[in-house]
């Protein structure tokens, strides 16, 4: 592991770092936030970013340090997709290859070979962090926004031993049907919906999947909302299946940091509660 940069914030220390991902075969950035330096290991606190971002838009914009060194959480921001000459990519489709990973394993040729953010991150991405940082791997949760939604409720949903905590920002909730994913699904997973059900969260809950409580803020000013978001389809999910959804409707709101930041406080606070 490579040190990019690191920066003094609040106490803490931001950093950004870089590594050989032997899991998609290319070298990965990501983020870290430690808080100042407590009596022992810390919460860790994953956050995935959205379609076309990296670890920078949610490190350089949505203000979470000064609540993180509050809490003593730590902030862990990868990259939302491999990167990179020899990845296949569709450098003109924004909602697909470089930029938007979505989270998953893809199965097709020939993104099988690179794109494989799920087991990434939940894999050799996590054991670099808990080799690296002092950080309680029994306390970990998950949030993200819009695409890195839909990857947090989703790893959430299939891993609820390990992620104590759930929540997101305007995420896409049900990606096989959504317009801005579907296609990316195809592409990347083939024609057997059962393979789109394992990265999709309102699927995961119809077939048995379950928290204890999800969070999620999502702005009634999105632009988005309609035609990829409809959280409503989560909520009727989460009804159906006895979960507890704290759905907030912000007034106003689109799809911007200017959103997340503002509410960035609440879900850190709800985050903390749980770990």
């Amino acid at each position: 592991m490579e040190t990019v940069s690191t920066a003094v914030s609040h106490g803490g220390v931001q950093g950004v770092y870089r590594h050989e991902a032997q899991t998609i075969g290319c070298e990965m950035t990501f983020a870290v936030f430690m808080p100042p330096n407590g009596t022992g290991p810390v919460p860790a606190l994953w956050y995935l970013s959205g379609l076309t971002c990296s670890h920078a838009n949610v490190m350089e914009k949505g203000e979470y340090r000064r609540i993180a060194a509050e809490l003593g959480i730590a902030i862990i921001c990868p990259d939302t997709s491999p990167r990179g000459a020899d990845v296949p990519d569709e450098a003109d489709n924004w909602q697909f290859g470089s930029g938007a990973g979505f989270y998953l394993d893809a199965t097709e040729t020939p993104y099988d070979k690179h794109y494989q953010m799920y087991s990434y991150i939940l894999g050799e991405l996590s054991e670099l962090v808990a080799a690296n940082f002092a950080v309680d791997i029994s306390r970990q949760g998950i949030f993200g926004h819009s695409m890195g939604g839909h990857g947090a409720l989703v790893m959430a949903l299939r891993n609820p031993e390990r992620f104590k905590s759930c929540s997101a920002f305007a995420p896409i909730v049900n990606p096989m049907t959504a317009d801005w994913s579907a296609t990316a699904f195809g592409k990347y997973l083939g024609d057997d919906m059962a393979d789109w059900r394992k990265y999709d969260a309102v699927a995961l809950i119809e077939d048995g999947k379950k928290v204890s409580d999800l969070l999620v803020d999502q702005g009634d000013a999105d632009s988005f909302l309609e035609s990829g978001l409809r959280p409503w389809l989560l909520e009727a999910a989460c009804q159906n299946a006895d979960i507890n959804l704290t759905l907030r409707m912000q007034k106003g709101y689109d799809h911007s940091y200017f959103f997340i930041s503002t509410f960035m406080d609440d879900h850190l606070r709800w985050h903390a509660a749980r770990l």
